[in-house]
């Protein structure tokens, strides 16, 4: 029988985590099923994936029923009802964070999306969700937003594991892995165990081609399509060696310290004209996390390509940047904006939700 290839990707060192949540891939065995047979190893989740997950199925109305009484607000009610989902799916991949003694294994659920440009509103909630999901391989995802850097580092110091998501640019993916190692430095210095501090910082792909690829047709450089995405994410990868390297990071290796794994997300090809597996296949390499969505999951399955790409054609990496300065697109002022509308994009279905539970607390 042929090896599963998702499941080969990890020969790679890189670890395949699910961009999906719902009760339903709990309950019915589904989720086991992909860590047993596909080698999937931990699982994200965004405001989207729930207000999809709750407006779409009848499995929380129960539940929204049952706490709706005791809850302040719907999002405080949307919260209770979503740690539910999160404690189940963290237990199901304990025995990944076991084996993998706490290197994978992780569930995340973000903040409020309502917080992205509020330190103190975020540090408090990422705190307050922590202690009431009550497990260890659990990840609470900030946004990389400047505002996000120091909730980031407040929570990394005070033994939070993080999952820094919205990441577009190269510069402040460097500001995010400052905020990780100084976090660090905090925690050891006031004596906790940093051997038991995880975190990853997602950085997203497919949404910087769509942005980019029309100004490539216009500047005449259509050859660089689908490719600005994928170089990015290398040039992220050497800024990841050079920062967890060197004696300011040994001195934290040696007190135990995980790196902090650069992870791959928005890799699914919004663009027809691209092959579904294209982002999952150009990037993969050792000591990283790449989140993909079922539909892509299947894809990889049945046609994925796997090898052992992220440190292939840096230097075309370096030039396809170039290139685009060359022409004049200025790739750090493209990578603000689809950070802006990120956050956008989480507000919406976030509002969508809070108000598909309002409508449900109306019904019962």
């Amino acid at each position: 029988m042929a090896t599963n290839k998702v499941k080969q990707i990890h020969d790679f060192g890189q670890s395949i985590w699910l961009d999906f949540i719902d009760r339903e891939i709990m309950t019915s065995g589904k989720l086991k099923k992909l860590i047993d047979e596909d080698g999937v190893r931990g699982v994200t989740s965004n405001p989207a994936i729930f207000e999809k997950a709750i407006s779409s199925s009848s499995d929380y109305d129960a539940d929204i029923a049952a706490l709706a009484p005791q809850a302040n607000t719907n999002e405080e009610l949307f919260f209770s009802v979503a740690i539910k989902d999160i404690q189940t799916a963290a237990d199901l991949f304990r025995g990944v964070f076991d084996e993998a003694d706490g290197g994978d294994g992780y569930v995340s659920l973000e903040v409020s999306p309502f917080l992205a440009l509020d330190t103190e509103g975020t540090t408090k909630q990422a705190e307050e969700l922590w202690g009431k999901v009550g497990r260890e391989n659990v990840m609470i995802k900030i946004p990389g937003t400047k505002p996000g850097l120091e909730a980031i580092r407040r929570s990394i110091a005070a033994g939070i594991n993080i999952n820094v998501t919205l990441l577009f640019g190269l510069p402040r993916y460097e500001e995010v892995t400052e905020a990780y190692i100084s976090g660090l430095e905090e925690a050891l210095a006031a004596g906790k165990d940093i051997a038991k501090i995880a975190s990853v910082a997602s950085f997203f792909l497919s949404r910087i081609d769509v942005l980019v690829d029309p100004m490539l047709d216009e500047k005449g450089l259509a050859d660089l399509k689908g490719e600005v995405a994928i170089a990015s994410a290398k040039k992220a990868y050497e800024i990841y060696k050079r920062v967890f390297a060197g004696p300011r990071w040994q001195k934290l290796a040696d007190a135990g310290a995980k790196p902090q794994r650069l992870l791959w997300a928005s890799t699914s090809s919004k663009n027809p004209a691209f092959k579904d597996t294209k982002y999952v296949e150009a990037l993969i390499g050792a000591d990283t996390v790449d989140t993909v969505p079922l539909e892509t999951i299947d894809a990889f399955r049945d046609h994925g390509i796997v090898a052992n790409t992220l440190e292939q054609d840096t230097d075309k990496a370096t030039q396809t940047l170039e290139k685009l300065k060359q022409a004049g697109i200025d790739i750090d002022k493209i990578t603000q904006q689809l950070e802006d509308e990120g956050v956008d994009k989480f507000n919406k279905p976030f509002e969508k939700l809070l108000k598909a539970i309002e409508d449900q607390k109306n019904k019962s």
